[in-house]
Formats: C-alpha cells, sequence, structure tokens
C-alpha cells in the first residue's frame, strides 16, 4: 500500500487526460477523454470529496468498459497498444485515488459508515423535530395526529325543480328513522 500512497495523482491525471487525448481522433473509447478532464478538475478541487469520488468510480467502471469496448472494436496496433496502456494506467489511479479519497475522511464504500441518528434532517418548509407535528423516526411507532380532524359537514340536498320533482323517484332513507319528503 506504500507504493500506492507514494503516488502523485496530479500526474496520473495528466498521463490519463494526454493519453486519451492523443487516442481521441482514432477508433478508441471517447469516453475517457471526458472522465480524465474530470479528474483534473476532481483532483484540483480541495473543498469537495464527492467530486473524487465520483470520479474514482468513474474510473473503476471504466476498466470494466474498456475490456468491453477492446473486445467488441476493431483498432489499429498502435491504438489498441495505447488502449492496452490507459487501461493498465487505471489501476494505480484509482488505488491513489481510494487512497486520496480516503485522506480526505471519506469513506469510499457506499454508506457503511453512516450510523442511523447521526443526521439532523432538515429541509425549507419540510418537517423538523422542533414543535411540528408530523415528525417521526423511522424507529418510533406511529402515533395518533394532536390534534384531531374536524368532523365533515352534513351534505344537504337541494329539492330539485317543482318540473323534476314529479318525474324523479324520492331518495332512499340512509337510516331507518328518517322518512321519505
Amino acid at each position: 500500500m506504500d507504493f500506492v500512497q507514494a503516488l502523485d495523482t496530479s500526474k496520473l491525471v495528466l498521463f490519463g487526460t494526454g493519453l486519451s487525448f492523443v487516442m481521441s481522433p482514432f477508433t478508441a473509447p471517447t469516453y475517457n477523454l471526458p472522465i480524465y478532464l474530470f479528474g483534473t478538475y476532481a483532483q484540483e478541487n480541495q473543498e469537495s470529496t464527492n467530486s473524487l469520488q465520483t470520479f474514482t468510480g468513474l474510473v473503476a467502471g471504466s476498466i470494466l468498459w474498456d475490456i468491453i469496448y477492446m473486445s467488441r472494436h476493431e483498432q489499429n496496433g498502435f491504438i489498441r497498444f495505447l488502449t492496452v496502456i490507459l487501461l493498465i494506467l487505471k489501476i494505480p489511479t484509482f488505488l491513489s485515488f481510494s487512497v486520496a479519497v480516503r485522506q480526505r475522511g471519506v469513506q469510499f464504500g457506499g454508506l457503511g459508515a453512516i450510523r442511523s441518528g447521526d443526521f439532523i434532517w432538515s429541509m425549507p418548509g419540510g418537517f423538523t423535530s422542533t414543535g411540528r407535528d408530523g415528525y417521526q423516526n423511522m424507529d418510533e411507532e406511529a402515533g395518533l395526529p394532536a390534534h384531531p380532524a374536524p368532523a365533515p359537514a352534513p351534505v344537504r340536498h337541494q329539492a330539485p325543480p317543482p318540473a323534476l320533482a314529479a318525474a324523479q323517484p324520492p331518495p332512499p332513507a340512509t337510516v331507518p328513522y328518517q322518512a321519505a319528503p
């Protein structure tokens, strides 16, 4: 692991960007140049760890895509050689950027380091735990609302116009003690 920590991430990204640029006009994977250009941004941006994680994941995924690409496309011998060199370069690039992600204090491996209760969730206009009803942790049982909903107003039927009153039968009684009008 000391070998990986000794690698310079800026030189790896610069070499990958240059090699991808040289291969771009030929029959070569077109996604390598944008990935490595994003890597130059991610490597230089010291404040964000998300871009570094994204670049590391893209490099790891593009290793598989390179193998699929080379098996499905015919390439010139020299361009195939450069593609294999870039593929081999992606392995130490992935490892060194994984170490850089961990050095910045982020676990690379999904959400394994997050435990329940580590965050206070808030959103503008959303539910919070400071006095608003409706906020509930996933571990809590659902409770009754603090204020019961008001009863719906009774439905009032209007009498039909006199001409239609004779043509329509009276509405059925809904309760046994009510009589038809």
